[in-house]
């Protein structure tokens, strides 16, 4: 009956010993997994911002585009006055 009671023992003792250290790992599992859902919304934050960035960067891109045509518009359009005030000045040569 003794040799009973201390397997007995023995299995509590460890049981007891198994369940503080799965406490200890548990607590060690959580404060990971806090740390771990922080560098998460950290990252989610940075994401979001680049977001915003690429959006920005985006518009800022047609716009340039835009731009860019206008510009080779009101070039073409130059050029075009430039011709006629050309012939308008050969024109006014031969008046005098």
């Amino acid at each position: 009956m003794d040799d009973s009671f201390d397997v007995l023992e023995e299995k509590v003792r460890k049981a007891a010993e198994l369940v503080k250290r799965l406490r200890t790992e548990n607590r060690a599992l959580e404060e990971d997994l806090g740390r771990a859902r922080s560098r998460l919304d950290a990252a989610e934050k940075r994401l979001a911002g680049l977001e915003k960035q690429a959006d920005v960067s985006h518009d800022h891109g047609k716009q340039l585009d835009e731009l860019g045509r206008q510009l080779k518009a009101f070039k073409h359009e130059r050029d075009e006055v430039r011709g006629r005030i050309a012939k308008l000045v050969e024109v006014l040569e031969t008046l005098e």
